[in-house]
């Protein structure tokens, strides 16, 4: 992508006015997105970037700039630009740069620049008439194709010269059904760090018939009651849920600022015995999965709470400074024009004991949330709120009729310390974190668990 001696001169460049470490980071990026609705493709782009990003470091401050322009004397001009926002007495010299190999965990059999447009249009046709055939009530059918090739190069003043391939695939299924002036809709969207053979080994009857499946059940549904109830939240993407109310707040983004409701906290216990939570971004060609971070640490499974005690954070270089303590392969961006900083990959809540049929039978009285929808959360309190897609009431310990419009309202590490049970179904779901450092792919993940109580939003009155 560049010689070793270019990069070189770059570093050194970038620590003529005194920083003491320096980072290259080039990325040449492929996409492909397809889209389709009605059954015929509404919209098809491909297209490539390029860029380096140049970022110093002068004790706990850095500088960031960006350039696509790749000629040696660009390069050296926008590496001297972020110097001059760094002052210092000592000029250092790199270490030199010394080639390492990424070890591929994640094995890609079919690279999806080599494969034809109408494989990929034939795979979005397939799950069409799948979700469009489901039942008579469903009006319209939207989908969406994806597909990266990410190469990237990575190198530092302290030696480290590393190269990587990411490739990823996605297809997001988008459902509604009508009756009368009623519209409801359902959403499945898989995706992999995996080449072109995720689409076609890819299960699309099961996906595109649950998202054309949520959309009709919620025809039927109630109104969500308000109140204070047991929720039993499902496996897979049942997982956004600690994901933004516990993960960020365990990114040293936050932690390391003091604005993190787990600063300071590590051996304390901030979970039931039962919860354990793991970001793991080694998980064989999950979509949140990477070879090595954005920094060129290699992945790992980072065990952040472990039987409840907090047991360590997400970390990234820059505050890796700040807290005195070591990166752990966290550091991650959306491409060359932002600075990485720690995030997430696949983070998931540790399988228990129960079975699923058990935590149905011991809610007497509450809410079953079978697929969740989009929320927020502010990282410095904890606080939360998420929509819900798909729900239903709990009565005797059963599964009683759909509601719509519920929203699970709480607090993060509140609601961490009322999860009293916890299944043995682990499953992931896939999706799109955003935060400083952009927008990257991340799996969410947990088996079926129960909080013991959780504010829930609804219609007042209803119970």
């Amino acid at each position: 992508m560049l010689s070793k001696a270019i990069v070189e001169d770059v570093i050194n460049a970038a620590l003529e006015t005194g920083g003491d470490f320096a980072e290259v980071f080039v990325e040449d990026r492929f996409t492909n997105t397809i889209y389709l609705q009605s059954g015929i493709i509404d919209n098809s782009m491909s297209g490539r970037d390029f860029g380096v990003g140049i970022r110093i470091f002068k004790g706990f401050n850095s500088t960031y700039t960006y350039t696509t322009d790749f000629s040696k004397e660009g390069l050296l001009k926008a590496a001297r630009n972020a110097a001059s926002a760094l002052k210092g007495e000592d000029v250092l010299k790199a270490n030199k740069l010394t080639s390492e190999s990424v070890n591929p965990i994640h094995p890609i059999l079919y690279m999806p620049q080599s494969v034809e447009k109408t494989r990929k249009v034939g795979v979005l046709k397939k799950a069409y008439e799948i979700a469009k055939n489901y039942h008579s009530s469903i009006s319209q059918v939207k989908l969406r194709y994806f597909d990266e090739e990410q190469n990237v190069l990575i190198a530092n003043s302290e030696g480290k010269f590393v190269e990587d391939k990411r490739v990823r695939g996605r297809i997001a299924i988008n459902s509604v059904a009508t009756r009368g002036n009623q519209m409801e809709s359902g959403f499945y969207g898989p995706g992999a760090l995996q080449g072109f053979e995720f689409m076609e080994n890819l299960n699309l009857e099961h996906y595109a018939s649950e998202a054309s499946r949520i959309a009709v059940t919620m025809l039927d549904a109630d109104p969500c009651p308000s109140g204070k109830f047991p929720v039993i939240i499902d496996n897979e993407f049942g997982g956004v849920i600690f994901h933004e109310a516990c993960g960020h707040g365990l990114e040293a983004t936050s932690v390391a600022k003091g604005q993190s409701v787990f600063a300071g906290k590590i051996g304390e216990k901030v979970a039931p015995e039962i919860v354990s939570y793991i970001d793991d971004g080694t998980l064989e060609n999950e979509w949140g999965s990477i070879n090595i971070d954005d920094e060129g640490e290699k992945s790992r499974k980072n065990v952040l709470i472990e039987n409840g005690i907090l047991k360590g954070y997400l970390i990234d270089k820059l505050n890796a400074r700040r807290m005195g303590m070591d990166s752990t392969g966290s550091g991650r961006r959306q491409s060359y024009r932002f600075a990485p900083t720690s995030r997430m990959t696949n983070t998931y809540i540790a399988p228990g004991k129960s079975t699923p049929e058990e935590i149905i039978s011991n809610t007497e009285h509450g809410i079953y949330t079978k697929y969740m929808g989009g929320g927020q959360v502010n990282t410095t309190t904890g606080d939360y709120n998420f929509a819900v897609m798909e729900a239903y009431m709990v009565k005797n310990g059963k599964i009683d009729k759909p509601i719509k419009g519920a929203t699970l309202i709480g607090n993060g590490p509140k609601t961490l310390q009322l999860v009293d049970m916890v299944g043995n179904n682990l499953g992931h779901g896939a999706g799109m974190c955003g935060s400083v450092s952009g927008s990257i792919p991340v799996n969410v993940g947990q088996p079926m668990i129960r909080v013991s109580e959780m504010t829930v939003g609804g219609r007042k009155g209803d119970q």
